[in-house]
């Protein structure tokens, strides 16, 4: 059952090998940073005014 107004989400299909991709500024929330956590020790991820992308421990 559809709802009447909602648009389908669309649908990307990856190669089974291709790593899982993620947008920066859905991580972010639209802002320019956000923290990211591995095996206990956080990292933040930095989108610099030029676009780019810093990783930092």
């Amino acid at each position: 059952m559809r709802l009447q107004g909602a648009q389908p989400r669309p649908v990307v299909t990856l190669p089974q090998d291709a790593a899982p991709m993620h947008d920066a500024r859905v991580l972010t929330r639209g802002g320019v940073q956000a923290r990211i956590l591995l095996d206990g020790q956080v990292y933040a991820l930095r989108i610099t005014r030029a676009g780019k992308l810093i990783l930092t421990k």
